[in-house]
């Protein structure tokens, strides 16, 4: 099985990897190459404990979009 993942960059540093279609598979490093290394762990540990997700839930991946928040409506925020 093949699994998108979501990688961001925390307030301090670290990098956070996130499984959208596996709820909770997350895990945090301080270099890339640890936290590939960390998120197969949690995606074999994830599978090992619930099983395989069903297809409908496996979500393909789109695209990535900047929201400006200039463009959202006054007041709302």
């Amino acid at each position: 099985m093949q699994f998108n993942i979501i990688i961001e960059k925390d307030e301090d540093g670290w990098f956070v990897a996130t499984v959208p279609s596996l709820p909770g598979c997350h895990t945090q490093a301080q270099s890339l190459d640890a936290l590939l290394e960390r998120i197969r762990e949690a995606i074999a540990l994830y599978l090992d404990a619930k099983g395989k997700p069903p297809v409908e839930e496996l979500r393909s991946f789109i695209g990535v979009q900047i929201v400006d928040d200039s463009l959202l409506t006054p007041g709302r925020w």
